[in-house]
């Protein structure tokens, strides 16, 4: 599909299509832009980010604010991401993907096996330029066996299309591979039992951009305790564990965040358009 076509097609879907501003020129096709400028943080967001909360969901516990956040991030304890590799992460180190979405089907390395009903690997793109993280699989997601297919989810397949991109081109995965109880963030000995999986996966995938989606996969990631509001617009850069070039990062809201906080909707729009920046500044393959 032609980029006219793909436009004419998004609009009638009622999505709307972030496309870069060059001076003095107002937004139009491709070729009737010339060299792409940095993204206007202010610009109003598009109109499916005015989704009502889902108010429904009776086992999600209550959001927090920002400042919430913060004060429980500064009085907890830094994640631990450089802990020493045990003989079973080098094995999973070596992994095919078949060979490690087999491993993670079977595993039992924390209590979390004990309650899942499925597994839940990822999904996408495994030579895609742009993965996001999540932190922990949902009841929909538990059932399913599939990351960010309940109502969050909904919500980011919007996102990437208003960025045009499908579900398929990226790659989407979680901090954590089975659901913790009562949709509780994971804690942090789950998260250090699953860690050499995720790494492993983006060790496959050779991302050149991370996505991280709340506070929960940030921490992980970056081995920190700040709040996502203070992580926000700064650069951040994913270190490998295995010595690899560093993978720059990007840190937004979960989706969930947007449902439970629709005045919050512009941040997601900001970010949305940083994300396409990003990917234009960054070295072609």
């Amino acid at each position: 599909m032609d980029e006219g076509r793909r436009l004419h097609y998004l609009a009638a879907m009622g999505i709307q299509v972030w496309q870069p501003r060059v001076a003095g020129e107002s937004v139009g096709t491709p070729a009737q832009r010339g060299s792409q400028s940095a993204p206007d943080p202010s610009s109003e967001p598009p109109p499916w980010l005015d989704e009502p909360p889902p108010w429904t969901d009776d086992d999600q516990p209550p959001w927090e604010t920002e400042e919430a956040a913060a004060d429980r991030l500064d009085a907890a304890p830094d994640p631990s991401p450089a802990v020493a590799a045990t003989d079973a992460q080098h094995e999973i180190a070596g992994l095919d993907w078949e060979a490690l979405e087999a491993r993670v089907t079977e595993c039992r390395r924390c209590p979390l096996c004990e309650t899942r009903t499925k597994t839940v690997f990822g999904t996408g793109n495994r030579q895609a330029e742009l993965l996001f993280i999540g932190e922990g699989p949902g009841q929909d997601e538990d059932q399913q066996g599939e990351p960010f297919v309940g109502r969050a989810g909904r919500l980011l397949n919007k996102m990437l299309a208003a960025i045009g991109r499908a579900r398929a081109q990226v790659y989407i995965a979680n901090i954590v591979k089975c659901r913790p109880p009562r949709n509780r963030n994971p804690e942090p000995d789950e998260a250090a039992a699953c860690r050499a999986y995720l790494e492993r996966q983006i060790a496959l995938i050779q991302p050149k951009l991370i996505v991280s989606l709340g506070a929960v996969s940030a921490n992980n990631l970056l081995g920190n305790r700040e709040a996502v509001g203070r992580l926000r617009g700064k650069s951040q850069h994913y270190q490998p564990r295995d010595g690899a070039a560093p993978i720059p990062l990007l840190v937004t809201y979960h989706p969930s965040y947007y449902l439970r906080s629709p005045a919050e909707k512009a941040k997601g729009w900001q970010d949305l358009q940083r994300i396409v920046h990003l990917l234009e500044q960054l070295p072609k393959s």
